[in-house]
Protein backbone atom coordinates (compact mmCIF):
# COMPACT_ATOMS: atom_id res chain seq x y z
CA UNK A 1 0.00 0.00 0.00
CA UNK A 2 1.14 3.49 -0.69
CA UNK A 3 1.66 6.13 1.80
CA UNK A 4 0.04 9.03 1.85
CA UNK A 5 3.28 11.20 1.25
CA UNK A 6 3.60 8.56 -2.01
CA UNK A 7 0.22 9.05 -3.61
CA UNK A 8 0.09 13.00 -3.00
CA UNK A 9 3.59 12.97 -4.83
CA UNK A 10 2.17 11.20 -7.71
CA UNK A 11 -1.49 13.22 -7.63
CA UNK A 12 0.58 15.76 -7.83
CA UNK A 13 2.94 14.53 -11.00
CA UNK A 14 -0.38 13.86 -12.58
CA UNK A 15 -2.15 17.29 -11.99
CA UNK A 16 1.44 19.00 -13.53
CA UNK A 17 1.60 17.25 -16.60
CA UNK A 18 -2.53 17.63 -17.25
CA UNK A 19 -1.61 21.43 -16.58
CA UNK A 20 1.04 21.09 -18.63
CA UNK A 21 -1.04 19.31 -21.64
CA UNK A 22 -3.79 22.13 -21.89
CA UNK A 23 -0.95 24.87 -21.67
CA UNK A 24 0.92 23.03 -24.83
CA UNK A 25 -2.48 22.86 -26.29
CA UNK A 26 -3.20 27.05 -25.68
CA UNK A 27 -0.17 27.88 -27.30
CA UNK A 28 -0.49 25.43 -29.97
CA UNK A 29 -4.10 27.11 -31.14
CA UNK A 30 -3.21 30.34 -30.80
CA UNK A 31 0.43 30.13 -32.72
CA UNK A 32 -2.12 28.05 -35.15
CA UNK A 33 -4.51 31.02 -34.87
CA UNK A 34 -1.69 33.32 -35.51
CA UNK A 35 -0.75 31.54 -38.40
CA UNK A 36 -3.68 31.70 -39.68
CA UNK A 37 -4.43 35.28 -39.50
CA UNK A 38 -1.12 35.37 -41.19
CA UNK A 39 -2.11 34.03 -44.22
CA UNK A 40 -4.24 34.85 -47.40
CA UNK A 41 -4.54 31.89 -49.14
CA UNK A 42 -6.49 29.05 -47.51
CA UNK A 43 -5.68 26.08 -49.91
CA UNK A 44 -3.07 23.61 -49.11
CA UNK A 45 -2.09 22.86 -52.43
CA UNK A 46 0.83 23.68 -53.49
CA UNK A 47 1.16 27.02 -55.22
CA UNK A 48 2.39 27.13 -59.08
CA UNK A 49 3.67 30.32 -58.96
CA UNK A 50 4.41 31.16 -54.84
CA UNK A 51 4.96 34.94 -54.93
CA UNK A 52 1.68 35.52 -56.39
CA UNK A 53 -0.37 34.40 -53.97
CA UNK A 54 -3.69 36.59 -54.19
CA UNK A 55 -4.96 38.56 -57.29
CA UNK A 56 -7.29 41.07 -55.31
CA UNK A 57 -5.48 43.45 -54.84
CA UNK A 58 -6.61 47.31 -55.02
CA UNK A 59 -5.14 50.66 -55.35
CA UNK A 60 -5.39 53.13 -52.64
CA UNK A 61 -7.92 55.53 -54.55
CA UNK A 62 -9.93 52.34 -55.72
CA UNK A 63 -9.99 51.73 -51.70
CA UNK A 64 -11.72 55.42 -51.38
CA UNK A 65 -8.60 56.91 -49.54
CA UNK A 66 -7.65 60.05 -51.05
CA UNK A 67 -4.34 61.53 -50.41
CA UNK A 68 -3.59 65.07 -50.72
CA UNK A 69 -5.65 68.25 -52.31
CA UNK A 70 -4.09 67.75 -56.35
CA UNK A 71 -5.89 65.76 -59.01
CA UNK A 72 -3.98 62.67 -60.53
CA UNK A 73 -2.75 62.26 -64.24
CA UNK A 74 -5.26 59.84 -66.31
CA UNK A 75 -3.13 56.64 -65.01
CA UNK A 76 -2.05 58.20 -61.37
CA UNK A 77 1.49 57.11 -62.44
CA UNK A 78 4.87 58.40 -63.83
CA UNK A 79 3.87 57.84 -67.47
CA UNK A 80 0.80 60.08 -66.91
CA UNK A 81 4.45 62.61 -68.01
CA UNK A 82 4.56 62.42 -71.71
CA UNK A 83 7.20 60.48 -73.10
CA UNK A 84 7.85 58.64 -69.97
CA UNK A 85 7.58 54.86 -69.97
CA UNK A 86 8.19 51.30 -67.99
CA UNK A 87 9.07 48.40 -68.14
CA UNK A 88 9.64 45.10 -65.68
CA UNK A 89 11.34 42.24 -65.93
CA UNK A 90 10.11 39.76 -62.91
CA UNK A 91 12.11 36.74 -61.80
CA UNK A 92 10.76 33.87 -59.87
CA UNK A 93 12.88 30.74 -59.67
CA UNK A 94 12.37 27.64 -57.42
CA UNK A 95 11.30 27.64 -53.67
CA UNK A 96 12.81 26.45 -50.45
CA UNK A 97 15.35 25.86 -48.39
CA UNK A 98 18.35 29.17 -49.94
CA UNK A 99 21.09 27.20 -51.54
CA UNK A 100 23.42 30.41 -51.91
CA UNK A 101 24.15 31.04 -55.61
CA UNK A 102 21.31 28.66 -56.60
CA UNK A 103 18.02 30.23 -55.73
CA UNK A 104 14.90 30.42 -54.93
CA UNK A 105 14.74 33.53 -56.75
CA UNK A 106 12.30 36.14 -56.25
CA UNK A 107 13.62 39.41 -57.73
CA UNK A 108 13.82 41.10 -60.95
CA UNK A 109 14.54 44.94 -62.46
CA UNK A 110 12.44 47.69 -63.87
CA UNK A 111 13.30 50.38 -66.30
CA UNK A 112 12.62 53.92 -66.99
CA UNK A 113 13.10 55.59 -70.28
CA UNK A 114 12.65 59.41 -69.29
CA UNK A 115 11.15 60.51 -72.92
CA UNK A 116 10.12 59.11 -76.70
CA UNK A 117 12.99 60.77 -78.33
CA UNK A 118 16.69 60.15 -79.49
CA UNK A 119 17.65 58.65 -75.65
CA UNK A 120 21.47 59.26 -76.33
CA UNK A 121 20.97 62.31 -78.32
CA UNK A 122 18.63 63.92 -76.14
CA UNK A 123 19.61 64.58 -72.63
CA UNK A 124 16.95 65.28 -70.00
CA UNK A 125 17.83 68.38 -67.25
CA UNK A 126 18.21 66.01 -64.10
CA UNK A 127 19.02 66.75 -60.34
CA UNK A 128 19.06 64.23 -57.13
CA UNK A 129 18.88 64.16 -53.21
CA UNK A 130 20.49 62.06 -51.13
CA UNK A 131 18.33 61.57 -47.77
CA UNK A 132 20.16 58.51 -46.29
CA UNK A 133 23.27 56.96 -48.32
CA UNK A 134 23.72 53.39 -47.35
CA UNK A 135 22.94 52.18 -50.66
CA UNK A 136 24.37 52.75 -54.22
CA UNK A 137 22.87 54.62 -57.23
CA UNK A 138 25.37 54.74 -59.83
CA UNK A 139 26.10 57.51 -62.17
CA UNK A 140 24.66 59.61 -59.72
CA UNK A 141 28.49 62.03 -59.90
CA UNK A 142 27.58 62.53 -63.68
CA UNK A 143 24.34 64.10 -63.02
CA UNK A 144 25.82 66.10 -60.17
CA UNK A 145 28.00 67.33 -62.20
CA UNK A 146 26.57 68.06 -66.04
CA UNK A 147 23.11 68.87 -64.88
CA UNK A 148 21.61 66.40 -67.12
CA UNK A 149 20.27 62.19 -67.27
CA UNK A 150 21.32 60.35 -70.94
CA UNK A 151 19.33 57.18 -70.99
CA UNK A 152 17.26 54.81 -69.47
CA UNK A 153 17.05 54.74 -65.09
CA UNK A 154 17.41 50.88 -64.41
CA UNK A 155 16.29 49.62 -60.68
CA UNK A 156 17.48 46.36 -58.69
CA UNK A 157 18.35 44.18 -56.31
CA UNK A 158 21.74 45.05 -54.34
CA UNK A 159 23.92 42.36 -55.70
CA UNK A 160 22.67 42.67 -59.57
CA UNK A 161 23.64 46.43 -60.13
CA UNK A 162 26.41 45.32 -62.30
CA UNK A 163 24.58 43.22 -64.05
CA UNK A 164 21.57 45.74 -65.27
CA UNK A 165 24.92 48.77 -66.07
CA UNK A 166 25.95 45.81 -68.32
CA UNK A 167 22.65 45.57 -70.01
CA UNK A 168 21.95 49.02 -70.13
CA UNK A 169 25.42 49.41 -71.85
CA UNK A 170 24.82 46.92 -74.28
CA UNK A 171 21.62 47.89 -75.19
CA UNK A 172 22.13 51.62 -75.70
CA UNK A 173 25.81 50.37 -77.71
CA UNK A 174 23.62 47.97 -79.77
CA UNK A 175 21.17 51.13 -80.47
CA UNK A 176 23.69 53.77 -81.24
CA UNK A 177 27.14 52.06 -82.26
CA UNK A 178 29.05 56.44 -82.28
CA UNK A 179 28.95 55.42 -78.24
CA UNK A 180 32.27 54.89 -77.46
CA UNK A 181 33.71 54.78 -80.78
CA UNK A 182 33.29 58.24 -82.05
CA UNK A 183 31.22 59.79 -79.41
CA UNK A 184 31.31 60.22 -76.28
CA UNK A 185 31.10 57.23 -73.40
CA UNK A 186 28.15 55.59 -71.57
CA UNK A 187 27.59 56.10 -67.96
CA UNK A 188 24.40 54.22 -66.64
CA UNK A 189 22.25 55.28 -63.67
CA UNK A 190 20.74 52.11 -61.50
CA UNK A 191 19.75 52.05 -58.56
CA UNK A 192 19.68 49.51 -55.85
CA UNK A 193 17.70 47.89 -53.09
CA UNK A 194 18.56 44.82 -50.83
CA UNK A 195 15.79 41.93 -51.15
CA UNK A 196 17.79 39.15 -49.08
CA UNK A 197 14.74 38.52 -47.47
CA UNK A 198 13.41 36.98 -49.91
CA UNK A 199 15.94 36.41 -52.82
CA UNK A 200 19.24 34.98 -53.28
CA UNK A 201 20.91 37.80 -53.55
CA UNK A 202 24.54 35.91 -53.86
CA UNK A 203 22.70 34.04 -57.62
CA UNK A 204 22.78 37.85 -58.88
CA UNK A 205 19.92 36.28 -61.13
CA UNK A 206 19.15 39.16 -63.40
CA UNK A 207 21.10 39.16 -66.43
CA UNK A 208 21.54 41.30 -69.35
CA UNK A 209 19.13 39.57 -71.31
CA UNK A 210 16.61 40.62 -68.69
CA UNK A 211 17.40 44.07 -68.84
CA UNK A 212 16.97 43.71 -72.70
CA UNK A 213 13.67 42.46 -72.18
CA UNK A 214 12.28 45.29 -69.54
CA UNK A 215 13.65 47.45 -71.90
CA UNK A 216 11.68 46.16 -74.99
CA UNK A 217 8.66 45.63 -72.62
CA UNK A 218 8.74 49.78 -71.75
CA UNK A 219 5.51 51.38 -72.54
CA UNK A 220 3.87 54.51 -71.86
CA UNK A 221 -0.14 54.00 -69.68
CA UNK A 222 -0.78 51.90 -66.66
CA UNK A 223 2.06 50.47 -64.86
CA UNK A 224 2.50 47.11 -62.82
CA UNK A 225 2.87 47.79 -59.20
CA UNK A 226 3.46 45.55 -56.32
CA UNK A 227 5.79 42.70 -56.71
CA UNK A 228 7.18 43.08 -60.23
CA UNK A 229 10.11 43.91 -61.69
CA UNK A 230 12.48 45.38 -58.84
CA UNK A 231 9.93 45.07 -56.33
CA UNK A 232 9.37 41.50 -56.46
CA UNK A 233 11.33 40.51 -53.90
CA UNK A 234 10.84 43.81 -51.47
CA UNK A 235 9.49 44.24 -48.15
CA UNK A 236 7.84 47.62 -47.32
CA UNK A 237 7.19 48.71 -43.50
CA UNK A 238 7.26 44.88 -42.47
CA UNK A 239 4.57 44.05 -45.32
CA UNK A 240 4.83 43.25 -49.07
CA UNK A 241 6.34 46.08 -50.89
CA UNK A 242 7.83 46.73 -54.49
CA UNK A 243 6.90 49.10 -56.91
CA UNK A 244 4.21 51.76 -56.67
CA UNK A 245 3.56 55.09 -58.89
CA UNK A 246 1.53 58.01 -58.82
CA UNK A 247 1.19 61.65 -60.40
CA UNK A 248 -0.60 65.07 -60.09
CA UNK A 249 -1.14 67.61 -62.56
CA UNK A 250 -1.16 70.96 -62.09
CA UNK A 251 -4.02 73.50 -62.64
CA UNK A 252 -4.02 75.56 -65.99
CA UNK A 253 -3.51 78.52 -63.92
CA UNK A 254 -0.15 76.97 -62.62
CA UNK A 255 0.85 75.72 -66.25
CA UNK A 256 -1.00 72.57 -66.66
CA UNK A 257 2.13 70.48 -65.95
CA UNK A 258 2.35 66.87 -64.55
CA UNK A 259 4.42 65.35 -61.83
CA UNK A 260 4.71 61.57 -62.10
CA UNK A 261 6.63 59.58 -59.38
CA UNK A 262 7.74 55.86 -59.43
CA UNK A 263 9.26 54.26 -56.38
CA UNK A 264 10.77 50.53 -55.27
CA UNK A 265 10.23 50.69 -51.86
CA UNK A 266 11.71 48.44 -49.17
CA UNK A 267 11.93 50.33 -46.28
CA UNK A 268 10.85 50.87 -42.89
CA UNK A 269 9.54 49.15 -38.96
CA UNK A 270 5.55 48.40 -38.99
CA UNK A 271 4.82 50.42 -36.36
CA UNK A 272 6.00 53.54 -38.47
CA UNK A 273 3.46 52.92 -41.33
CA UNK A 274 1.24 56.12 -41.80
CA UNK A 275 -1.49 55.84 -44.69
CA UNK A 276 -3.10 59.24 -44.82
CA UNK A 277 -2.56 60.17 -41.22
CA UNK A 278 -3.77 56.60 -39.71
CA UNK A 279 -1.49 54.72 -38.13
CA UNK A 280 -2.25 51.82 -39.51
CA UNK A 281 1.06 49.97 -38.67
CA UNK A 282 0.02 50.33 -35.33
CA UNK A 283 -3.03 49.31 -35.54
CA UNK A 284 -2.36 45.74 -37.80
CA UNK A 285 -0.46 43.27 -35.76
CA UNK A 286 -0.76 40.18 -37.61
CA UNK A 287 0.88 39.09 -40.40
CA UNK A 288 4.43 40.01 -39.42
CA UNK A 289 7.24 38.19 -41.22
CA UNK A 290 9.53 35.95 -39.41
CA UNK A 291 12.74 38.49 -40.35
CA UNK A 292 13.68 41.76 -40.85
CA UNK A 293 15.95 43.40 -43.18
CA UNK A 294 16.93 46.68 -43.02
CA UNK A 295 16.36 48.16 -46.26
CA UNK A 296 16.33 51.24 -48.47
CA UNK A 297 13.72 52.95 -51.08
CA UNK A 298 14.84 55.00 -54.55
CA UNK A 299 12.16 57.31 -56.27
CA UNK A 300 12.14 58.35 -58.79
CA UNK A 301 10.14 61.98 -59.67
CA UNK A 302 9.46 63.06 -63.42
CA UNK A 303 7.88 66.10 -65.14
CA UNK A 304 7.32 67.89 -68.30
CA UNK A 305 7.85 71.21 -66.38
CA UNK A 306 11.06 72.99 -67.18
CA UNK A 307 13.40 73.06 -64.37
CA UNK A 308 17.12 73.47 -64.47
CA UNK A 309 18.90 71.12 -62.29
CA UNK A 310 19.12 73.28 -59.31
CA UNK A 311 15.13 73.71 -59.69
CA UNK A 312 14.92 70.02 -59.88
CA UNK A 313 17.66 68.81 -56.93
CA UNK A 314 15.13 71.01 -55.16
CA UNK A 315 11.81 69.31 -56.05
CA UNK A 316 13.85 65.94 -55.46
CA UNK A 317 14.45 66.99 -51.83
CA UNK A 318 10.00 67.76 -51.64
CA UNK A 319 9.78 63.67 -52.30
CA UNK A 320 11.46 62.77 -49.22
CA UNK A 321 8.72 65.09 -47.65
CA UNK A 322 6.07 62.65 -49.48
CA UNK A 323 8.11 59.83 -47.90
CA UNK A 324 7.94 61.01 -44.46
CA UNK A 325 4.19 61.10 -44.82
CA UNK A 326 4.24 57.68 -45.06
CA UNK A 327 6.10 57.41 -41.63
CA UNK A 328 9.53 56.96 -42.36
CA UNK A 329 12.40 58.54 -40.68
CA UNK A 330 15.42 57.38 -42.77
CA UNK A 331 17.07 54.95 -40.55
CA UNK A 332 20.65 54.37 -40.52
CA UNK A 333 20.18 51.12 -42.54
CA UNK A 334 18.48 52.56 -45.11
CA UNK A 335 19.62 53.78 -48.81
CA UNK A 336 16.75 56.90 -49.33
CA UNK A 337 17.90 58.23 -53.17
CA UNK A 338 15.69 60.08 -55.34
CA UNK A 339 16.27 61.23 -58.80
CA UNK A 340 14.17 64.11 -60.65
CA UNK A 341 14.15 64.55 -64.41
CA UNK A 342 12.58 67.30 -66.76
CA UNK A 343 11.55 66.02 -70.05
CA UNK A 344 10.45 69.72 -70.55
CA UNK A 345 14.09 70.83 -70.53
CA UNK A 346 16.33 69.04 -73.19
CA UNK A 347 19.51 69.76 -74.74
CA UNK A 348 20.71 67.99 -77.72
CA UNK A 349 24.37 67.04 -78.25
CA UNK A 350 24.46 67.67 -81.89
CA UNK A 351 23.42 71.60 -81.45
CA UNK A 352 26.59 73.61 -82.20
CA UNK A 353 25.28 76.69 -80.07
CA UNK A 354 27.85 78.20 -78.71
CA UNK A 355 24.79 79.77 -76.23
CA UNK A 356 22.02 77.51 -75.39
CA UNK A 357 18.68 79.59 -74.38
CA UNK A 358 17.05 76.95 -72.36
CA UNK A 359 13.69 77.20 -70.78
CA UNK A 360 13.53 77.86 -67.30
CA UNK A 361 10.21 77.93 -64.77
CA UNK A 362 10.50 80.94 -62.80
CA UNK A 363 11.06 80.31 -58.64
CA UNK A 364 8.02 82.01 -57.80
CA UNK A 365 5.52 79.33 -59.62
CA UNK A 366 7.35 76.10 -58.40
CA UNK A 367 5.45 75.65 -55.16
CA UNK A 368 2.67 73.81 -57.02
CA UNK A 369 5.27 71.73 -58.42
CA UNK A 370 6.64 70.86 -54.75
CA UNK A 371 3.31 69.73 -53.02
CA UNK A 372 2.71 67.43 -56.62
CA UNK A 373 5.90 65.95 -55.98
CA UNK A 374 5.13 65.38 -52.35
CA UNK A 375 1.50 64.44 -52.59
CA UNK A 376 2.51 61.68 -55.77
CA UNK A 377 5.36 60.13 -53.57
CA UNK A 378 3.20 59.80 -51.12
CA UNK A 379 0.66 57.81 -52.77
CA UNK A 380 3.32 56.06 -54.78
CA UNK A 381 4.64 54.34 -51.68
CA UNK A 382 0.81 53.54 -50.32
CA UNK A 383 -0.12 51.93 -53.92
CA UNK A 384 3.44 49.60 -54.03
CA UNK A 385 1.85 48.84 -50.46
CA UNK A 386 -1.57 48.27 -51.48
CA UNK A 387 -1.11 46.33 -54.44
CA UNK A 388 2.18 44.12 -53.34
CA UNK A 389 1.07 40.04 -53.15
CA UNK A 390 2.04 37.77 -50.54
CA UNK A 391 5.31 36.35 -51.48
CA UNK A 392 6.92 33.70 -50.31
CA UNK A 393 10.74 33.62 -51.15
CA UNK A 394 13.87 31.74 -49.40
CA UNK A 395 13.74 29.24 -46.70
CA UNK A 396 10.10 29.95 -46.84
CA UNK A 397 10.30 33.04 -45.67
CA UNK A 398 7.51 35.05 -46.29
CA UNK A 399 6.34 38.92 -46.86
CA UNK A 400 2.51 39.26 -46.36
CA UNK A 401 0.42 41.36 -48.11
CA UNK A 402 -1.36 44.42 -46.46
CA UNK A 403 -4.69 43.66 -45.49
CA UNK A 404 -6.48 46.11 -47.83
CA UNK A 405 -9.97 45.06 -46.72
CA UNK A 406 -9.45 46.05 -43.21
CA UNK A 407 -8.66 49.76 -44.20
CA UNK A 408 -11.83 51.68 -44.71
CA UNK A 409 -13.21 50.22 -41.10
CA UNK A 410 -9.88 51.12 -39.51
CA UNK A 411 -10.03 54.75 -41.21
CA UNK A 412 -13.76 54.92 -40.49
CA UNK A 413 -12.59 53.62 -36.64
CA UNK A 414 -10.11 56.14 -36.41
CA UNK A 415 -12.34 59.31 -37.52
CA UNK A 416 -14.40 58.54 -34.80
CA UNK A 417 -11.76 58.20 -32.24
CA UNK A 418 -10.52 61.57 -33.39
CA UNK A 419 -13.73 62.95 -33.39
CA UNK A 420 -14.06 61.77 -29.87
CA UNK A 421 -10.76 63.32 -28.43
CA UNK A 422 -11.16 66.43 -26.19
CA UNK A 423 -14.86 65.12 -25.12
Amino acid sequence: MLSSVTALTMLSCAIAAATALLIWRAVANRRNARASAGKILTTTKPLANPSATRTDRKRLRDLGIIIGKMPTGENNAITDVPGVKVGHKTIVVGDGELVPGSGPARTGCTIILPHDEDLWNTRVSAGHFVLNGNGCVTGLDWITESGFLEGPIGLTNTHSVGDVYNGLTAWMQDQFPQIGNTDDSYLPVVGECDDSFLNDLRGRHVKEHHVKEALESATSGPVAEGAVGAGTGMSCYDFKGGIGTASRRLSTEDGGYTVGVLTNCNHGDRDELLMGGVPVGRLIEERMPAGHVEGSIVIIVATDAPLSPRQLNRLAKRASMGLARTGSVAHHSSGDFIIAFSNGRKTYRDCEDAVRNLPELADDYINPLFTAAAEATEEAVLNAICMATTTVGRDGNTAYALPVEQLPTLFADYGSRLQNIGK
